[in-house]
């Protein structure tokens, strides 16, 4: 504990890692292109340089607090400092800015508009490289990337996978996988958290919006959407409405107005999810099956799976994810000519996932030889989507999805946080579903973030539960199983920090604190709001089960898994 003087004004700090945290504490904006609070300290950019009563110059982000330092966050010497940065960056940097997918949120355009840049005095000699498409999820721009180091931190510490890394020295510095792959042959599991610290359009989403575009300008085509838990409560910070909010009914409106035939919520098949994985569960359980069950909504977390612990292929569940399952289930009622009308019908996903990009192209993403999901839309996607075709969104008034597959549970909306899947298995296990239960389920350990561990008694048996979000997390539960370190009768694993709130293919504006606590609270919000809490006190479960797909069940709402070659870079 201390006081430092920052810009002639007293402060005090406490245990803060850095000076940068203390200086943005009391309300000053340093900026800064390769600091990240949840990643190791770089200190690549130098951007957040400040300096002391001594004239000496330091980098805030490296430098540890000492009491009674005097600290100049905005002298004219650090601005022109900070100006040469910038424009030594841009003259090694891409100047299609008026069409780079970032445009407008891009951090280095900003902070050239903030330093008054109207020209670069350097040219730029670097040679231009290839721009890597291979992937369904992520486009790969060397030409944008400015060594910043944050998707290479965050892939190997955040997400244990360590796809990128530096290439060459000098000039000729990249940020690439090894041998100069493309990404589409490494184990990038397409998480997109890459995407969501590069402060460029170096790494941005694949996207698929012309395609929607030509489908729903089709008068022949069916163009049928559905919106999975964790987008509702994020693409409100792009229209200046409360952060957190659940603007569901906003979003079917929307959608409807832009020329989607049908709007459904993928809480639907969440509650299936529920009803097939817990069904899973008690059946490995009283008959021997391979322990312990995990979970396989999230493909990100599967193909890790296939990738680098192949052992473990058959301990994941056999449920289809939600996006799937939906896909499957609208594919196989619009076969019914009586409902097709003539029509092709196009599946659209609008998902806050990137990797569900992945997953609609996996060879095992079809049903009867036919495709299931036809597009996959990530959140950032809609959000330009809705810009694109003028509606007001702030103005919109709500409307509910449609029939027969426009009712969910608040179980399901509960999928989007981690934790969400096995609280949503919790409540369908347990007979009881007034608050008092229900709030029991919600307190005992399942909620938050990073690994949890607890254990429920049912049936004579305590059930020993893992919760945990982030693959390098995911790492260490699998390494810690595989050596029986541990054990577990059920685990739930989330690729993205925090759930699938925080997909890569979600907004990125705030600190990633202040996000993931905006969208799980609104989440646990929208649950609170639903009537049905249980997914199989769903009446459109009966429905399913005992209606239009009686006996189909197995087909469209399983699959397999394949081992996959790995890459050891």
């Amino acid at each position: 504990m201390g006081t430092i003087t920052i810009n002639g004004k007293k402060v005090e700090f406490t245990n803060e890692k850095n000076l940068l945290t203390i200086i943005r504490k009391a309300g000053i904006e340093v900026p800064t292109l390769c600091y990240q609070p949840e990643l190791s300290i770089f200190g690549a950019c130098r951007l957040c340089t400040v300096e002391d009563d001594k004239g000496r110059c330091f980098a805030s982000c490296s430098e540890e607090p000492r009491d009674g330092m005097v600290i100049y966050t905005h002298t004219e010497r650090l601005r022109k400092h900070r100006k040469l940065i910038i424009e030594l960056l841009l003259a090694a940097h891409c100047r299609d800015c008026t069409t780079c997918d970032k445009h407008g949120q891009c951090t280095l355009q900003k902070l050239a508009y903030q330093h008054g840049i109207n020209n670069v005095r350097f040219d730029n000699h670097r040679e231009t490289m290839k721009v890597d498409f291979s992937s369904p999820a992520i486009v790969r721009d060397p030409n944008k990337c400015i060594l910043c180091g944050n998707c290479v931190r965050v892939c190997s510490e955040i997400q244990g996978i360590g796809v990128l890394g530096f290439t060459h020295r000098g000039t000729e510095a990249n940020v690439s996988p090894a041998f100069n792959r493309d990404l589409a042959a490494t184990n990038c599991v397409s998480c997109g958290q890459c995407r969501v610290v590069c402060p460029t359009g170096a790494l941005t989403i694949h996207h698929n919006m012309s395609e929607v575009w030509n489908a729903l300008g089709d008068k022949n085509t069916r163009v049928v959407a559905q919106i999975a838990p964790a987008v509702r409560v994020a693409v409100s910070e792009a229209f200046g409405l409360p952060k957190g909010e659940n603007s569901m009914g906003k979003i079917v409106a929307a959608l409807h107005r832009m020329g989607f035939d049908e709007v459904y919520d993928t809480t639907y098949t969440a509650d299936l999810t529920i009803m097939e994985e817990s069904a899973e569960f008690l059946d490995r359980v009283a008959n021997g099956g391979k322990l312990p069950l995990l979970t396989s909504c999230c493909p990100a977390w599967v193909k890790f799976v296939e990738n680098q612990f192949p052992e473990f292929k058959p301990n994941v569940s056999t449920c289809r994810s939600p996006q799937q399952m939906f896909s499957a289930i609208l594919k196989e009622y619009y076969r019914d000519e009586a409902n097709a009308k003539g029509k092709k019908t196009v599946v659209v996903s609008i998902m806050p996932c990137t990797a569900k990009k992945m997953e609609a192209e996996r060879p095992d993403a079809y049903t009867f030889g036919e495709k299931d999901t036809d597009v996959v839309l990530t959140t950032h996607e809609l959000i330009r989507m809705i810009d694109a075709h003028g509606v007001n969104f702030e103005t919109m008034p709500s409307e509910t999805c449609d029939m027969p597959f426009g009712i969910g549970s608040g179980g399901g909306v509960i999928f989007g946080a981690s934790g969400g899947v096995t609280e949503a298995v919790l409540r369908r296990l347990v007979d009881g579903h007034d608050v008092a239960t229900l709030d029991a389920i919600a307190q005992c350990g399942v909620r938050g973030d990073g690994i949890k561990e607890f254990s429920i008694p049912y049936n004579g048996i305590d059930v020993k539960i893992c919760v945990a979000s982030g693959l390098a997390n995911a790492r260490t539960v699998l390494e810690s199983v595989k050596s029986g370190e541990k054990e577990y009768h059920f685990i739930e694993i989330m690729a993205c920090p925090g759930g699938c709130v925080m997909g890569g293919g979600q907004p990125t504006d705030g600190t990633k604190v202040q996000r993931a606590a905006t969208r799980t609270t609104g989440l646990y919000a929208a649950d609170g709001d639903m009537a049905i809490k249980k997914s199989n006190e769903n009446p459109l479960m009966d429905v399913f089960y005992n209606g239009y797909f009686k006996g189909k069940a197995h087909e469209l709402l399983h699959t397999t898994y394949a081992a996959r070659e790995g890459f050891n870079d």
